[in-house]
C-alpha cells in the first residue's frame, strides 16, 4: 500500500464520515469471543503490516502524542543526558485527561526522514502503536476506532474486518 497525503486525507475523512458505521462494527466486534477476536485481528495485523512501511507515513508521530509514563520520561531523559525535571519542562505537558504527553506535534524526536531519534528509548505507547497485535484486543476497541483516522494500517485492518464480519 502506497501511503500518500491523499490517502491520509481519505482515511481521516472516512473515519469522520462513517462514525455510525464504525461504532456499529466495533460493537459487533466487541461481542466476539476475546480469543476469536484476537486471532482475527492479529492475522490481519500481520497481513497488513507485510505491505506497509511505517517510515513512508509516520502520521502517528506527526499528528498525535503518546501518553508518557514516568518510566518513559525517565528513560528519555537518561537517553538525552538530561535531568527529568528539565526534560519535562522542555518536552512534556499535561493533557485534558491529566496524562503526560509531548508538548508539540509533530513529535520533537521525529527527523525529516520519518526516523525516530530516540527509537531504542521511545515511549511504551510508541512501541506498541497501533496496538493491533495486542492480546485482549477487545479492551482497546475504542482506541482502535480513533486510530482509524490516523493510521493507514488500522484503516486497512478495519476495512478487512468489515468485509469479514
Amino acid at each position: 500500500m502506497e501511503i500518500t497525503p491523499q490517502l491520509l486525507v481519505k482515511i481521516k475523512n472516512y473515519a469522520t464520515g462513517n462514525k455510525a458505521m464504525l461504532k456499529h462494527l466495533f460493537s459487533k466486534l466487541g461481542k466476539l469471543k476475546p480469543a476469536e477476536l484476537d486471532l482475527k485481528v492479529h492475522r490481519l495485523h500481520h497481513e497488513v503490516f507485510s505491505e506497509i512501511n511505517c517510515l513512508e507515513c509516520a502520521n502517528c508521530c506527526k499528528t498525535i502524542s503518546p501518553t508518557l509514563y514516568e518510566a518513559d520520561i525517565s528513560r528519555l531523559a537518561d537517553c538525552l543526558k538530561m535531568k527529568v525535571a528539565v526534560f519535562k519542562d522542555q518536552y512534556v505537558k499535561t493533557d485534558e485527561d491529566g496524562d503526560y504527553v509531548f508538548n508539540q506535534t509533530p513529535c520533537p524526536f521525529l527527523d525529516d526522514g520519518n526516523y525516530c531519534l530516540v527509537y531504542n528509548n521511545r515511549p511504551k505507547a510508541c512501541r506498541e502503536y497501533p496496538h493491533t497485535d495486542r492480546k485482549r484486543f477487545y479492551q482497546i476497541l475504542d482506541i482502535t476506532a480513533k486510530n482509524v483516522a490516523v493510521c493507514p494500517a488500522v484503516y486497512a485492518i478495519v476495512e478487512k474486518l468489515k468485509s469479514e464480519t
